[in-house]
């Protein structure tokens, strides 16, 4: 399928299912959604993804600040209207590491303390390309004097670092964190291990890239885990390869292919990809200009009717010229920061006729500006603008990162916070109670 045949049969779905929204001219924000803070964080492209705590009593959001120098902010929200940066980390001899930098940040409560695992990419042109993460204990906040550095985690036989992570509870009682690696694996690392003094015995399981014939690529890019009450499962929800895989990782050291999403008209690689609450539903977001987010229904693959799903059954977009980038599934809401879009939100309760409820443009700059590499298959002039996105369950506050206008804080009207439960759903999301262990899964027993 030529490119141009591509773009023509998407931009054809999308006006068929109504997904591209039409707003007055001018107008940068619908009237639902109301903007309680804006930081700029500097220059252009320096900032990456975003993570929110969840607990009201901690109102801090880490922002990740890419290239050079390359570190994180800590944005303290205790009032959202007055936002600000209270604390600003940066690494060590900045001007002699090269590559992107930070880009992965991930929140772990554990045994009473709260780390901030901060992933990052570093060529090898500089010093530190063995370097995946460095883990901070940030539990004295708001005494920034207090913020420590614990772990440095290396991966010396995968260079490159970890440009994703996802922090999770899994059933088992272990705190983890998922990072993609260079490696053709994703690694996955008990906080608790890491912390102690040695990260290598940290490393508790690997779940490698399937061998997909015609996939762009022998890695992961993006996941999401989650505990599916229905089958007793913790399950992983890997993008990569050749577009999207589900695996039961219940047993750490023996992952469990269950089921995959290859073989897509216009997909041979997964970027992104997001399960409803019940585990039925999927967001899937391949990363090429004029690509959809796309709806795909698991059943068939989950249940054994189908080995592999070929075919969406939705798809939405906020603009067919643009691309929506990283996403959080709230049910019946999709939380969507799309690049030059800005902040969108979709509502997916019928999940072949998504359609938007709320948006606010958080970008500042002309269409498809972006730094070009013209030798790359990638769509480089439309990576800009909104990078990452979080939502604070607890009260509906929704952040943005901007790489070029930095950080938002926002509210929308009628989404006061979000339980599962309230939908008649499993209160499942990229939130973890790290107390409790995840909705539904059996307590693990404690050793006397």
């Amino acid at each position: 399928m030529t490119r141009t045949t591509l773009v023509s049969l998407v931009g054809l779905l999308l006006f068929c299912t109504a997904a591209h929204a039409q707003f007055p001219a001018g107008k940068q924000g619908s009237s639902n959604v109301r903007v309680l803070s804006h930081l700029p964080l500097g220059a252009n492209e320096t900032t990456s993804d975003i993570e929110l705590e969840q607990d009201l009593s901690r109102p801090y959001a880490y922002v990740d600040r890419r290239l050079n120098p390359s570190g994180f902010d800590i944005v303290n929200l205790k009032d959202p209207a007055k936002a600000y940066v209270m604390y600003s980390w940066r690494i060590d001899r900045p001007e002699l590491h090269q590559g992107s930098g930070s880009l992965a940040p991930a929140l772990v409560k554990t045994r009473g303390r709260y780390y901030f695992f901060n992933g990052f990419q570093f060529s090898a042109s500089g010093p530190d390309n063995d370097l995946g993460a460095i883990v901070f204990d940030v539990t004295g906040l708001p005494d920034t004097s207090k913020i420590r550095e614990v772990a440095r985690v290396r991966v010396p036989e995968a260079l490159g670092g970890f440009h994703e992570s996802f922090a999770y509870k899994h059933s088992s009682g272990a705190a983890l964190v998922f990072t993609t690696t260079s490696g053709g694996y994703a690694a996955i690392w008990d906080i608790d291990k890491v912390v102690a003094g040695d990260p290598g015995r940290g490393l508790v399981g690997k779940v490698p890239v399937p061998d997909t014939p015609g996939a762009r690529s022998k890695n992961w890019h993006d996941f999401y885990a989650g505990y599916d009450p229905a089958s007793h499962q913790d399950r992983l929800y890997a993008a990569g390869g050749g577009g999207y895989y589900v695996f039961d990782v219940t047993n750490l050291a023996e992952p469990k292919l269950l089921t995959t999403i290859t073989g897509v008209s216009g997909v041979d690689w997964g970027h992104t990809f997001t399960p409803t609450p019940d585990g039925r539903y999927a967001i899937a977001e391949t990363e090429f200009q004029y690509q959809p987010l796309r709806v795909f229904d698991l059943k068939p693959g989950l249940d054994g009717t189908v080995k592999n799903i070929t075919r969406p059954i939705g798809a939405w977009n906020a603009d067919w010229k643009n691309l929506a980038h990283n996403h959080e599934v709230r049910w019946p809401y999709v939380f969507v920061s799309g690049y030059e879009d800005g902040l969108y939100v979709f509502n997916m309760m019928d999940p072949t006729n998504p359609y938007t409820v709320g948006y606010y443009d958080t970008f500042d700059g002309g269409h498809a500006k972006g730094a070009d590499r013209p030798n790359s298959p990638y769509t480089w002039p439309i990576y800009q603008g909104a990078w990452g996105i979080d939502i604070r369950n607890a009260d509906g506050l929704i952040v943005i990162s901007d790489m070029m206008t930095g950080f938002w804080a926002f509210k929308m009207d009628g989404f006061d916070g979000w339980n599962g439960h309230q939908w008649g759903m499993p209160n499942v999301s990229s939130v973890q109670d790290w107390d409790n262990g995840p909705d539904g899964a059996p307590k693990p027993q404690k050793v006397s």
